[in-house]
């Protein structure tokens, strides 16, 4: 877990970087301006998306007497994890998966859907429930919106860039503007870098995830049984409503894709993931 700790900072560190080279293209208050608005948008998006996502995807909150076996075992969960008793929401969908959500652990929500508690029995679906409270624990939301807001930085500044060398109003304070090679590497190769390595950083936080939670419950082998039966059942139920931009908020992918790369995937492979728990001495 200290590895994968390590990598997200170096990576968040190499995001900045990138955005500080594109700093340099040109002047400082075209790049302020694109900062303070994406950075607006994300602390909307921060402290907002919890309401967004369980909306998009039709959650609706649960009680106890409608959902015991879940609460219960989101109680044990919590009592482990020592963190406040989360929301606990319930998704219509036979797509077997879970997320959780919230801007910190005083106002986290944990939800499940239909078909992730039909398909897990109760020592996989408590592995699940682990792995979304490291999540809460890790305060995973708040890294993925600081990566967010700098990706998204930098890909307004390319969409400026573009704009700007379109009506030539684009280039460096005191000097006549870019070359073919610089607007290429800012208007198409920086977004992209940006994406890879916002990316890299959420299959970080997923391994994380997975470790952390094997040891709130001091056992690995439910969620290593529950990532393999999700992975299976979700092709034959793949998530019918719902954004693809809000996938790695789930346990695992729910929608579908013919063609996939790994540089390109907000989750890691399953046999990695199966192979770390395997390999964690608890």
């Amino acid at each position: 877990m200290i590895g994968n700790q390590i990598k997200t900072v170096l990576l968040l560190g190499i995001l900045t970087g990138v955005l500080l080279v594109i700093g340099s293209f040109f002047g400082q208050q075209g790049l302020m301006f694109a900062g303070v608005f994406v950075v607006i948008m994300n602390i909307g998006s921060y402290w907002f998306s919890h309401k967004m996502v369980l909306m998009m995807y039709r959650a609706k909150e649960v009680t106890e007497n409608e959902e015991p076996r879940l609460y219960k075992l989101v109680r044990e969960v919590k009592d482990l994890a020592g963190v406040p008793m989360p929301k606990v929401y319930i998704v219509p969908s036979e797509n077997p998966n879970a997320f959780a959500t919230g801007r910190n652990p005083k106002h986290a929500v944990v939800a499940a859907t239909q078909g992730i508690l039909k398909l897990l029995n109760d020592d996989e679906l408590k592995g699940v429930i682990a792995h979304e409270f490291a999540h809460i624990k890790n305060r995973d939301i708040l890294i993925s919106t600081i990566a967010g807001t700098i990706a998204g930085v930098i890909s307004y500044v390319a969409f400026m860039a573009r704009w700007g060398a379109i009506f030539g109003g684009f280039g460096r304070d005191g000097e006549g503007g870019i070359n073919i090679l610089e607007l290429l590497a800012l208007a198409i190769i920086a977004p992209v870098t940006a994406t890879i390595i916002r990316l890299a950083i959420s299959r970080s936080r997923e391994f994380i995830a997975d470790e952390t939670g094997a040891r709130i419950i001091h056992n690995q082998h439910g969620l290593v049984s529950a990532l393999e039966k999700l992975h299976s059942s979700v092709k034959d139920h793949p998530l019918r409503f719902g954004n693809q931009a809000t996938e790695h908020f789930f346990i695992v992918n729910p929608f579908t894709k013919k063609s996939f790369m790994k540089l390109f995937s907000t989750h890691p492979p399953l046999h990695e993931r199966v192979d770390k728990l395997k390999a964690l001495q608890i």
